[in-house]
C-alpha cells in the first residue's frame, strides 16, 4: 500500500477530477517535465472562483497565498526569500547538528521496552525537533504541529468548517510568528525569511505568513511519512538489505534516493496546472482553460527511462533525475534537506538496530486517515 503508484504510462489523456469535471493527465517523464517548466500551465488561475473544485474543504494547499499557487513573479519574490537557505552548501552545514539529533532520537528509541511504536518514538518525533530548530519553534507548540498537519493536509474528509477553523488558529500562530521575529531577530529560517523579504520588498503579508505555516508542517509530515513508509518497506518485505544500510554510508544515500524517487508520499494523481492557451503536449493539443495533472509517481515508474524492475537492486544509483521533487520553477527547495534527513535517519537505525523487526504483521498495520500524505499511524518494531 505504501508504494503503490497505479495507472499506465502513456500519452496525455483525459481523466476526472473528484467534482467529476474533466483534466488532462500527463504522465511521460519528459511530459511532466513539460507542464511543470512551460510558465503557460499556470497554478494561480486553478484557484480562481470559477475554476474545477480540487479541494473539497479549505486546507493550506487549496489557498491562494501559498507560495505554491503563485506564477510568475509573485513566486520568484517568494522563492528568493528561501533559496540561500536551502541550497546543497546550506543544508551541508545542518548535517553536524542534524546528525545529533538523529542519535538523541535513537538513545529514546533504545530506552524503549520493546515492542515500541516507531512512528511515535523516531519517525514523528526527529522532522519535529530539526523543523523547530530551524524556525526557532517553541517547544510548547510542538504538540500542535500534528493537529495542523492534519487539517493543513486534509483529504476531503474533514469537516470543512472545522478545517477552516485550524487553519485560521495556524495562520494566526504564522502572523504571530513573523510579527516577533520582526521584533527580536533569530537565528532562525523565520527570522532569515523576514530579512530577505524586506530587502525583496512587495511581498503581501498574507503570502508570508503561508510561505512560515507551509514551512511549519511540510517541512515535518514529509519526513515523517517517508521515514515510516521506507522503515516498513525495507523491515518488512527487504530484510537482506538492512544490514549494508547500517554499515555503508554511501550505499545508504543511493538506497534513500531510490526510496524517494519510488515511495510516493500519498495518493495524489498528480501537481495540477492550469493550462493559459492551446499547447501542444506530446503530440496532444491541450485546450486553453484545461485542467491539467502532471503525475510525477507514475512518470518515475516509465520503464523507458527507469528499470523496468525498480525494486530489485535498492542501492543502484537511479538511471535518470527522479520526479519526487516535481519539475521547473517549483522545483522543491527542501529537496537537499529531505534527502539527508531521510538519509542519515535510515542509516543511522540500521546501524544501532540491526536486528530491528516488525513486531506485527505487516498487513495489519494501522494506516493514518484523512491525509493526502499516506503513511503508518503505528508501527510496532521489536530489536
Amino acid at each position: 500500500m505504501h508504494r503503490t503508484v497505479t495507472g499506465e504510462v502513456g500519452p496525455p489523456r483525459l481523466v476526472d477530477l473528484p467534482d467529476g469535471s474533466p483534466a488532462w493527465l500527463v504522465s511521460r517523464p519528459a511530459e511532466v517535465r513539460q507542464v511543470l517548466s512551460d510558465s503557460r500551465f499556470r497554478r494561480a488561475a486553478l484557484w480562481s472562483g470559477d475554476g474545477p473544485s480540487l479541494s473539497a474543504v479549505p486546507d493550506l494547499v487549496s489557498n491562494p497565498d501559498l507560495m505554491f499557487n503563485q506564477d510568475g513573479e509573485d513566486h520568484l519574490r517568494l522563492r528568493r526569500t528561501l533559496s540561500r537557505a536551502f541550497t546543497p552548501r546550506a543544508v551541508a552545514r545542518w548535517e553536524p547538528w542534524i546528525a545529533a539529533m538523529v542519535e538523541q532520537c535513537l538513545d529514546r528509541l533504545a530506552g524503549c521496552e520493546p515492542p515500541a511504536d516507531i512512528v511515535a518514538e523516531y519517525a514523528l518525533p526527529l522532522p519535529v525537533m530539526i523543523i523547530s530548530r530551524l524556525m526557532g519553534l517553541d517547544p510548547s507548540v510542538r504538540g500542535r504541529l500534528r493537529h495542523w498537519a492534519e487539517h493543513a493536509f486534509s483529504d476531503g474528509s474533514h469537516d470543512g468548517e472545522d478545517v477552516a477553523s485550524v487553519m485560521a488558529e495556524f495562520t494566526a500562530f504564522g502572523a504571530d510568528l513573523l510579527a516577533r521575529r520582526r521584533r527580536t531577530p533569530g537565528d532562525d529560517l523565520v527570522s532569515s525569511i523576514v530579512l530577505a523579504a524586506e530587502t525583496e520588498g512587495g511581498i503581501p503579508e498574507a503570502q508570508l505568513v503561508q510561505l512560515v505555516c507551509g514551512l511549519v508542517v511540510g517541512g515535518h509530515d514529509s519526513t515523517m511519512t517517508m521515514v515510516s513508509n521506507c522503515v516498513l518497506y525495507l523491515i518488512g518485505e527487504r530484510p537482506e538489505c538492512w544490514a549494508r544500510l547500517g554499515a555503508d554510508r554511501e550505499a545508504a544515500e543511493r538506497l534513500a534516493d531510490r526510496m524517494l524517487h519510488l515511495i510516493p508520499l500519498g495518493d495524489d494523481k498528480g501537481s495540477a496546472r492550469h493550462a493559459a492557451e492551446d499547447i501542444e503536449v506530446g503530440g496532444v493539443t491541450i485546450p486553453a482553460g484545461s485542467v491539467v495533472l502532471a503525475d510525477c509517481a507514475l512518470a518515475n515508474r516509465d520503464p523507458e527511462t527507469y528499470s523496468a524492475r525498480p525494486f530489485d537492486d535498492l542501492f543502484a544509483p537511479l538511471e535518470a533525475p527522479s520526479l519526487s521533487f516535481g519539475a521547473g520553477p517549483h522545483y522543491c527547495l527542501g529537496a537537499w534537506l529531505a534527502r539527508l534527513e531521510l538519509r542519515l535517519a535510515l542509516h543511522r537505525l540500521a546501524a544501532r538496530f540491526p536486528g530491528l523487526r516488525p513486531a506485527e504483521p505487516v498487513d495489519q498495520v494501522e494506516w493514518r486517515l484523512g491525509s493526502t500524505s499516506r503513511g503508518p499511524q503505528r508501527f510496532l518494531v521489536a530489536w
